[in-house]
């Protein structure tokens, strides 16, 4: 299997041309520039024209300056990408969700950590419940620090990273038939080309058979995870696995302590909410995911076979009908 380094960004889906004729020729799309940048969900990415523009643009002369173009005998791709900063894009969702959290705890604690060391201090005998709540002000402390971590101001386009895992596809292929090692290394090229804006995603091959190499990818996420990172994600070497069951599930995110404290909040590594948390249902969502999967290269074959527009929007339908459901986003 494969294991990639989890960068912490929004999803960033990239289609880029060789240049203006091909978007006219290929999409339909006239005087709009090479490209676009859409969220997971399809909105488009930038707010900002200029940014966007300049942004596409620099991505176009990597893939020119790589050769890539002629490499895999296309004038356009649609790259499977992380945009960071997280901020660039989930700045209202920072706000209102966690550093809401952030912003009570600081205003709430210290009072209340005051009013049990002053009962202490009288002989109340308050000591269990002020260690407790000692110790909810150090999560908080690490909570605040956790998300702050993954967000920095983004005046220009200097301040933007992007780090693309997949070739999804090209003129005449849809690359779900190359397995990530190949995404990886012909990714490789292209992000050397523009190391200003472009981030190669560090990762590992583990060999399942062999417990050496398994203790390796484990070492090394530990080592990721105790600096800061979010985690890694793990793959099936082939792109697609099949089983006599069916579809492997085709990534699983493997987060470490602080993007989890991110996640489910200051005090979610405490006993009882450990034992909460393992308790979750999974079935639903893993079973949204498969079906996320198969309708999305679904759709990429029958663009790139260049069946009517009709026929690929069904398949996007399909895959906005399934993020419909209700189920915890977190998971």
């Amino acid at each position: 299997m494969v294991c990639e380094e989890k960068h912490m960004g929004s999803r960033a889906v990239t289609i880029i041309c060789r240049d203006e004729d091909v978007a006219r020729k290929r999409f339909g799309v006239e005087r709009d520039g090479v490209g676009i940048c859409y969220t997971r969900t399809g909105r488009r990415f930038f707010d900002n024209v200029v940014m966007e523009r300049g942004f596409l643009e620099v991505l176009n002369d990597a893939l020119s300056d790589s050769g890539f173009w002629d490499k895999l005998k296309t004038d356009w791709v649609c790259l499977d990408c992380e945009l960071m900063p997280w901020s660039a894009k989930a700045q209202e969702l920072i706000r209102q969700q966690y550093a809401a959290v952030g912003a009570a705890a600081a205003g709430a604690l210290p009072e209340a950590l005051g009013a049990l060391r002053t009962a202490e201090a009288r002989g109340i005998g308050t000591r269990a419940l002020l260690d407790r709540y000692q110790e909810r002000a150090r999560q908080a402390a690490l909570f605040v620090e956790a998300y702050r971590r993954y967000c920095w101001p983004v005046a220009s386009l200097g301040d933007l990273r992007l780090a693309p895992f997949h070739v999804l596809a090209t003129e005449g292929a849809v690359h779900a038939d190359k397995d990530h090692v190949w995404h990886m290394t012909t990714l490789a090229d292209v992000t050397g080309s523009a190391k200003q804006l472009l981030v190669q995603t560090p990762y590992r091959v583990v060999d399942l058979n062999d417990a050496s190499s398994q203790a390796d990818a484990e070492q090394w996420w530990e080592d990721l995870t105790a600096r800061g990172g979010e985690g890694m994600v793990v793959k099936p070497m082939t792109f697609i696995e099949r089983r006599r069951r069916g579809l492997v599930q085709p990534a699983l995110k493997v987060r470490g302590r602080e993007y989890l404290l991110i996640i489910y909040g200051p005090n979610y590594d405490d006993p009882e909410n450990l034992t909460r948390l393992r308790q979750r249902r999974l079935a639903t969502k893993r079973s949204l995911a498969l079906r996320e999967f198969a309708l999305g290269i679904e759709g990429l074959e029958r663009f790139v076979r260049e069946e009517p527009l009709r026929r690929v929007h069904e398949c996007a339908f399909g895959v906005l009908a399934l993020e419909s459901e209700p189920v915890d986003p977190r998971l």
